[in-house]
């Protein structure tokens, strides 16, 4: 019974292959019949060609330009001698600016003194220096221009001064007690005004920060120990006069002062007028009123010789009445014998100081 089955189911499998390839057949035969023959009014279709091109691909965009190389001073310039290569040029202007900015050292004598330049009034061309800097060759050294106002150096410079400037001394005569004693000069010194204005100015342009030193010259006073001259020291009580030399005693002399009720002033003071062969002219005071003045000669109370000095109506004078010498009898004069009065004469001068003591 199954042998019977599988026989039936081979046998249509045969038979639809046999039907298969017949109509495959007719449908050939029949394409091949037509082609020539017909004429359709059907439009035609182009095939494009075969290629053995790849197929085409999507546009890649362009790749963006490569950022330019930043522009750097080249190596080794310097500017106001501040070296700024391989800096960009906003790099250098601060790095200039910053060193300009730094205080200027001045040293007077000791003393070591630090301004800013601003304080000047110093301005400097940060820019005009950087835009040559910026073309310059390698190792190449840019000028740093800068301005510096003459008028606000001068005004600083004294103002330095009045600190500085100290005016000498000179060496005087004083008493120690009866004697007459030297007080040594005092040098002093003087900011020398222009040419510490010109060191500032040359240091602030050419952007030097080294100290400088501003000249500072010595004074010496007018009068040294060597130069003190002449003093008379009178001793009232004692009725002598003494004769210094730059404080060394040369010579004393017996004299005569003032009475009591008209006592020989005492103090400092100094010779106002020399006088030979003098007029005496009553003085204003009453025991001299209702005297007339008494022209040189054998008569006149004041000898041949006449020392006045700064106290009014006092003075060193010859006298001939040589028995009043050694004591207290004259009306406020200092009266010496005619022959030490012309010596004494010939080596005092106007200004010599006469010193007037108790003793």
């Amino acid at each position: 019974m199954r042998t019977g089955v599988r026989a039936v189911g081979a046998g249509l499998l045969v038979v639809c292959a046999i039907l298969g390839f017949a109509s495959a057949f007719a449908l050939a035969t029949a394409a091949a019949d037509t082609g020539p023959a017909q004429t359709t009014t059907s439009p035609t279709t182009t095939v494009p060609p075969t290629t053995t091109e790849p197929p085409p691909t999507e546009p890649v965009p362009p790749s963006p330009p490569p950022s330019p190389r930043r522009p750097t001073i080249a190596p080794g310039v310097t500017i106001g001698g501040v070296p700024v290569g391989g800096l960009l040029p906003y790099e250098a202007s601060s790095y200039v600016r910053s060193r300009f900015s730094e205080p200027l050292v001045l040293r007077i004598d000791r003393r070591k003194i630090e301004v800013a330049p601003g304080t000047l009034g110093a301005r400097p061309n940060i820019e005009k220096a950087i835009g040559r800097a910026r073309f310059s060759r390698p190792e190449a050294h840019v000028v740093l221009d800068v301005s510096v106002p003459r008028a606000r150096v001068a005004r600083y410079v004294d103002r330095l001064a009045r600190d500085v400037d100290r005016a000498p001394v000179d060496a005087r005569l004083v008493l120690a007690g009866p004697a007459v004693r030297a007080v040594p000069g005092r040098e002093g010194r003087r900011l020398q005004r222009l040419s510490s204005r010109r060191a500032i100015r040359v240091a602030l342009k050419t952007h030097v920060r080294a100290p400088v030193s501003l000249p500072v010259a010595a004074v010496e006073p007018k009068i040294t120990e060597n130069d003190l001259g002449a003093a008379v020291v009178i001793m009232r009580e004692s009725n002598r006069l003494r004769y210094y030399v730059d404080a060394k005693l040369v010579k004393t002399f017996g004299v005569a002062t003032g009475l009591a009720s008209f006592p020989t002033p005492i103090g400092s003071f100094e010779i106002v007028t020399l006088q030979r062969d003098p007029w005496w002219y009553p003085p204003p005071s009453d025991w001299a009123a209702g005297q007339d003045p008494v022209p040189p000669g054998p008569g006149n109370p004041l000898g041949t010789r006449w020392m006045g000095i700064s106290a009014p109506y006092v003075g060193i004078h010859g006298t001939p009445d040589a028995a009043s010498i050694g004591y207290s009898a004259s009306h406020g004069c200092i009266r010496m014998r005619i022959a030490e009065a012309e010596w004494l004469f010939q080596r005092v001068e106007v200004g010599t100081p006469v010193f007037i003591v108790r003793k």
